[in-house]
């Protein structure tokens, strides 16, 4: 991995890839050890062109294990971002032994999944998880319990997860722009509509716990 623009919190990542002290890491540089704390405090600031370079010679002469934990801060961080950028609220919706479920449509593809709805910032998911599953299958529910939260393995969306219960409505599609089907599953039967390994494992411990 090249580094195209230095910053402050790249200069971070790079001393705790060293396993530095603040102090540690300026003598490796050679630079002045309030340098490396303005690194820390303006982690967005763009270090000088001397500076720079300096942070290049000393990526550029790091070992492998060095590198590898630079890259993974990098990582981190862009999953970070992205995570910020997108917020899901999934509602698990069941009613006696079945769960609510869409099918979306993407072009010739078609996938079944939960009820979603993204989530503004400052919004809540709870509340976008419950008006989305009315507004997409007419399906009036309220949250029993929050599963969790994750990254999203395919989507990178920031996903929160809600166990709901049923109150009234018949399964319609309410969105037949993006929806192709609405549909009530059987648990025991989940599987054929997703892969088992697609699904969240606390959707599936909570799901066999009323079954």
């Amino acid at each position: 991995m090249d580094v195209t623009q230095w910053t402050g919190r790249h200069a971070c990542w790079l001393q705790d890839a060293f396993e530095d002290s603040q102090e540690e890491f300026a003598a490796r540089l050679g630079v002045s050890v309030r340098s490396v704390a303005s690194w820390h405090q303006s982690p967005d600031m763009v270090p000088k062109l001397e500076t720079r370079r300096i942070l290049n010679t000393a990526y550029g002469r790091a070992g492998d294990a060095v590198r590898r934990l630079f890259i993974h801060h990098a990582r981190r961080h862009s999953e970070q971002v992205q995570a910020q950028a997108l917020r899901v609220a999934i509602a698990v919706v069941r009613r006696n032994d079945e769960v609510l479920l869409v099918c979306r449509q993407d072009g010739d593809e078609i996938s079944w999944q939960f009820p979603a709805g993204i989530v503004k910032p400052g919004g809540s998911p709870a509340k976008v998880a419950v008006r989305e599953t009315l507004d997409e299958t007419g399906v009036h529910c309220s949250v029993r319990e929050h599963l969790g939260e994750r990254l999203h393995p395919v989507t990178r969306a920031y996903c929160d997860y809600y166990a709901c219960d049923w109150l009234h409505g018949e399964a319609v599609n309410g969105d037949e722009s993006e929806n192709a089907a609405v549909a009530w599953a059987p648990i025991k039967d989940l599987a054929r509509y997703i892969p088992t390994g697609r699904i969240y494992p606390p959707i599936l411990n909570a799901l066999e716990a009323t079954v």
